[in-house]
């Protein structure tokens, strides 16, 4: 199956996942429907510091759209915010320290947030790659509760907030990587093989797009109410 896997990856993931893959798709784009404003609207980017995050980000602001970047490093979060306000000209970029491996502080800070923000769309962007196994203070698998724990807690505890905005949106990145792996629902902290952490990676991002990964955290998956 592995062999399959990795056959598939080759075959569509080269040719998709890749720069040129974007390129070639790019040439159908609509250049109307790229060129959009979103003043009035909030959007929360996690992992917002830096890549793919980063880049969302700062087109979302430089279209006038409010933008929480929920980040881990401090340090390297408040320099990103300050480079998006310079280059966007736009000063509505809030900062929420955040370590997405905690269920519990994930909880905490979106009790805070929705006593003083409102949000349109949620962006779970942030991910981890960790090559050799590590645990969180709760027990859990550092991959595992970044990438898809927090990721399903996060989004389960933002719904009723962003249910309350007109054409509420949730947006999960994923990665080619999840075409090499099968979800294996019986070893979801990975403790019954040889660890691979780019295998772990791929397996979390096979999750984040599997409506079974909600059944066995213990919610049903759903539609978000959209206001009138």
């Amino acid at each position: 199956m592995l062999l399959y896997r990795s056959a598939v990856w080759f075959a569509k993931g080269l040719r998709e996942y890749t720069k040129s893959g974007y390129e070639s798709a790019s040439k159908d784009f609509i250049p109307d429907d790229l060129e959009v404003q979103v003043p009035g609207r909030a959007f929360m980017v996690t992992g917002g510091n830096s890549g793919i995050g980063k880049a969302t980000a700062f087109e979302i602001a430089k279209r006038g759209g409010t933008v929480h970047l929920v980040c881990r490093d401090q340090n390297r979060a408040e320099g990103a915010r300050g480079e998006i306000i310079r280059e966007s000209g736009n000063q509505n970029i809030f900062l929420h320290i955040v370590d997405l491996s905690d269920p519990k502080t994930i909880w905490k800070f979106v009790e805070n947030f929705k006593q003083e923000h409102t949000l349109n769309v949620l962006i779970n962007n942030a991910g981890c790659m960790v090559n050799k196994r590590e645990l969180t203070e709760d027990g859990l698998e550092k991959n595992f509760a970044t990438n898809t724990l927090g990721v399903y807690v996060l989004t389960t505890a933002l719904i009723p907030v962003l249910e309350k905005e007109h054409d509420p949106r949730v947006v999960t990145v994923s990665s080619g990587g999840m075409l090499v792996q099968k979800l294996s629902t019986d070893d979801l902290q990975s403790e019954r093989t040889a660890f691979d952490g780019t295998m772990v990676y791929a397996q979390n991002k096979t999750g984040n797009q599997c409506p079974h990964i909600c059944l066995l955290l213990g919610h049903r998956p759903r539609r978000l109410k959209r206001r009138n």
